[in-house]
C-alpha cells in the first residue's frame, strides 16, 4: 500500500507534534515507511488503522507532504527507545539512550507513580523524596511522589494521602506494552480500594511516552474511570489531582522558581485554583533551568481544569476542589459518575529546557487540543 499524506499545520507552528492518519487497513500491515518531499525517512508507528508521526518545523498556514508505503516485515526497535517491564516493580522508559522516567507499580505502594522524571540533559525534574533521601531536599507530603494520579474523596474513600485508613490504587495487570520508532506505550487496569480492600472504582491506564530530539521529553495520561459497583462520587476537595507533579525541590517558587499558566498567571497568588489550560513549572535544576508543563484535554470534563498549584513545589490539575478555590462562593465541584459510566481525563506532560515561554507551551497546548490535520490520498 502506498499513499501520500499532506499534513496541514492550521493556525498555529508546529514542532516536535505528535501527528495521526487514519488509512483504513493499515492495520494488516506489520509496519509502515514515510518519507518527506526529498526523500529523507520520517520514522512512522502503525496504531491500529492509523499512522503515527512526529511533525517538525511546520509552520502556521504551511503544508508538508509525505510519502507513505507499508511493509510485511516489523520495523526494528529504535536503539534507546522504548519500554522495559520489571515485573512487579516498574516499567523503565527510555529515550535517546536515557532513562526518563520510571513508572512504579509494585505490591505496597498506596498508589502507582513516576519516579525519577528526568529531563534533559540528565538534570530531575521532580522531587526525590521520600523514595530517595536528597541533602537539602524537602521532606514535607509523603504523599508527593514524583508524578502520580490520585483522588482525596472517592465515595468518600481517601485515594490522596497515605494518612491512616487511606485508600489504595491497585496495579492488577498491563494489557499491553508497545515499543516502536515513534512510541511507547503501556496499557494498564487498576482498581481503587477502600482501607477495608473494598472497590470502590475500576480504571484503565494508558501511558504513552513519544521519541523526541534530546532537548524534549513528552508523557501523555489518560485515566478512564468506571463506575463498576455502584454510583461514584469524586468529591469536592483540592487534595485531588488526575495529574500531579512534585517538582525538585530547586525548582520550587519558594527557591525562585516560577509558576505560570496558559490564562497569564505568573506565581501561587495568580495561579491557585485559577482556571487554565496548563500550567508551567520552572526553576533550576543542576545549574540549568528547567521546566515541566501540565496541558489539559479539551475533551475533559470542566475543561480548562483549575490548578492545585503552590510554590512549595506541588502542581496539579484539580477541576474539583470550587469550594476551597472560591470559599463562600456556594460552588460544588463533586463529579458523579453512574453505575456502569465511564469518564475520561487526558493530560500530557512536557518536559524541557527553560521556561514557559522558551518551552512555547501555548503551541503545545495547540498541538493536544487540536492536532494537525492530515490529509491521506
Amino acid at each position: 500500500m502506498q499513499r501520500t499524506l499532506t499534513v496541514i499545520a492550521g493556525a498555529s507552528d508546529r514542532d516536535l507534534c505528535p501527528a495521526r492518519a487514519r488509512v483504513p487497513g493499515l492495520s494488516r500491515f506489520a509496519s509502515a515507511r514515510l518519507a518527506d518531499e526529498s526523500g529523507a525517512p520520517v520514522p512512522a508507528q502503525i496504531d491500529g488503522d492509523e499512522l503515527v508521526f512526529v511533525v517538525a518545523d511546520l509552520f502556521r498556514g504551511e503544508t508538508h507532504r509525505l510519502v507513505m508505503s507499508t511493509a510485511a516485515e516489523t520495523s526494528p526497535r529504535e536503539s534507546g527507545f522504548g519500554v522495559v517491564h520489571r515485573p512487579g516493580e516498574a516499567l523503565d522508559f527510555f529515550v535517546d539512550g536515557e532513562l526518563f522516567t520510571s513508572y512504579r507499580f509494585g505490591a505496597g505502594l498506596a498508589r502507582p507513580f513516576f519516579h525519577p522524571v528526568v529531563g534533559p540533559g540528565n538534570r530531575r525534574v521532580t522531587r526525590a523524596y521520600p523514595m530517595e533521601q536528597v541533602p537539602g531536599e524537602t521532606s514535607d507530603h509523603l504523599h508527593h511522589r514524583g508524578l502520580w494520579v490520585a483522588h482525596g474523596e472517592v465515595n468518600g474513600v481517601d485515594c490522596w494521602s497515605e494518612a491512616p485508613g487511606h485508600g489504595t490504587i491497585a496495579h492488577r495487570e498491563f494489557e499491553s506494552l508497545t515499543s516502536g520508532p515513534v512510541f511507547a506505550r503501556a496499557v494498564e487496569r487498576l482498581e481503587w480500594l477502600s482501607a477495608d480492600n473494598r472497590r470502590v472504582l475500576s480504571e484503565r491506564r494508558t501511558i504513552t511516552v513519544y521519541n523526541l530530539p534530546a532537548d524534549a521529553r513528552m508523557l501523555d495520561l489518560e485515566v478512564r474511570l468506571t463506575a463498576s459497583d455502584g454510583p461514584v462520587t469524586l468529591g469536592d476537595t483540592k487534595e485531588a489531582g488526575l495529574v500531579s507533579v512534585r517538582v525538585a525541590t530547586t525548582m520550587d517558587g519558594d527557591n525562585g522558581g516560577l509558576i505560570e499558566n496558559g490564562a497569564g498567571g505568573a506565581r501561587e497568588a495568580s495561579t491557585w485554583g485559577r482556571e487554565a489550560p496548563w500550567c508551567h513549572y520552572a526553576g533550576p535544576v543542576a545549574g540549568q533551568l528547567m521546566g515541566i508543563g501540565l496541558i489539559d484535554s479539551q475533551s475533559n470534563p470542566r475543561y480548562p481544569t483549575n490548578w492545585h498549584v503552590r510554590d512549595y513545589g506541588l502542581m496539579t490539575a484539580n477541576p474539583f476542589g470550587l469550594h476551597d478555590f472560591f470559599p463562600g462562593s456556594g460552588k460544588d465541584g463533586s463529579l458523579l459518575i453512574d453505575v456502569g459510566q465511564t469518564v475520561s481525563f487526558r493530560y500530557r506532560a512536557f518536559i524541557h529546557e527553560g521556561d514557559a515561554a522558551t518551552g512555547r507551551m501555548h503551541e503545545r497546548h495547540a498541538d493536544f487540543a487540536a492536532p494537525p490535520a492530515v490529509a491521506v490520498e
